[in-house]
């Protein structure tokens, strides 16, 4: 009966958000829109990070150089035919791709079997190291994925960057995707294949003694990793409109750390939480960049950077409170959420014992 409920809980919730998606598509201004899908577009990211390093526990720092491969290719087979030759100006495109024009979600596809198929040679030999180890590495084959982006002129325009690519800024469409994608990987963690995840996480020797395959699982999940990541990539492109080799910095990586270490490192839901309080907080905080008069004087403290300054301290009170991240590795319940309605004070007070 219990299941039953929450199942059904599930479809009326899922039909609230799309509903909402619908109301700030058709209601809400451009800028809202924009914060929105990207909020959207960080989630699918931190999500697939977070399946690599909080559900397997391996420190990967790869995600920029996935999402860089997602986005350019979206970028290379989207945009118009009659377009291309404005934008590969310097050196003309490569005549086996030249003409090759695919839909937006056909892209978005490919796009994330290529960064699975990247990520497999990448994982190939470097899945056998841990730790700093593996992190120096999955960094270092992401700043390698940008270089090769820079200087393969005749397929991805190099430093010049692609541009007039097909906008997106429908949050219905970009929400749909989100969906898909969490819906994936919540039935991949809560499969066998995910409980494989778990304890290679908590006790590799003891997984592999219990016949668990480490390379194959490890491989496994940087590979679904990789393809969300180029989704999310191909969706970050078709929203920015353009893609140049320096949105993928490998600082790009560290924003999606964040989230998944705010959220909760093993936490689908706090993958979420965190890409919404990350991608929106650094948004609405941006006044504290502008000067503030008040009272005739002017304020010294308001300057340019100001904004990343008190995103830090909230940043650090959060993380003071909730060391494990706000939702460490636990998920939303439906049944947590009827005792909160029903008895705040007694949940509060419960939650705050088991701590």
């Amino acid at each position: 009966m219990t299941k039953k409920r929450d199942a059904l809980l599930t479809i009326a919730g899922i039909i609230v958000l799309f509903g909402l998606a619908f109301f700030v598509q058709e209601e809400m201004d451009s800028y809202i829109r924009r914060i929105v899908n990207l909020c959207l577009v960080y989630a699918i990211i931190g999500l697939s990070m977070n399946l690599t390093n909080g559900f397997v526990g391996q420190f990967s720092l790869g995600q920029a150089g996935f999402m860089a491969i997602g986005a350019y290719t979206v970028g290379i087979f989207t945009v118009p035919v009659e377009y291309r030759e404005n934008v590969f100006y310097a050196v003309p495109m490569n005549p086996l791709i030249a003409d090759i024009e695919l839909p937006l979600w056909a892209a978005l596809l490919l796009g994330g079997v290529l960064a699975a198929l990247f990520a497999f040679m990448i994982g190939t030999p470097v899945l056998r190291l841990r730790g700093d180890y593996l992190a120096v590495t999955t960094l270092g084959f992401s700043e390698i994925i940008r270089i090769w982006i820079t200087n393969a002129q005749s397929i991805t325009n190099g430093a010049l960057g692609i541009k007039d690519i097909p906008p997106l800024n429908d949050v219905r469409y970009i929400f749909l995707v989100t969906l898909i994608s969490f819906v994936f990987i919540t039935l991949l963690v809560n499969s066998s294949y995910g409980r494989a995840f778990k304890a290679i996480r908590e006790d590799e020797i003891a997984a592999e003694a219990m016949g668990i395959n480490l390379f194959w699982h490890k491989n496994l999940a940087f590979m679904v990793s990789a393809f969300f990541a180029g989704i999310g990539g191909g969706l970050y492109g078709a929203l920015l409109g353009t893609v140049d080799p320096k949105n993928f910095l490998f600082t790009l990586t560290y924003n999606f750390l964040l989230i998944i270490v705010l959220g909760g490192m093993g936490s689908i839901t706090g993958s979420a939480i965190g890409a919404i309080i990350v991608t929106a907080g650094l948004e609405y905080l941006r006044f504290f960049d502008e000067p503030l008069m008040l009272f005739g004087m002017d304020i010294p403290l308001f300057r340019p950077g100001f904004r990343m300054v008190i995103f830090s301290v909230l940043l650090m009170v959060c993380v003071l409170f909730w060391r494990h991240g706000i939702m460490g590795t636990r998920e939303f319940s439906w049944q947590k959420a009827i005792n909160f309605v029903k008895n705040p004070l007694g949940f509060i007070k419960r939650k705050g014992a088991a701590q």
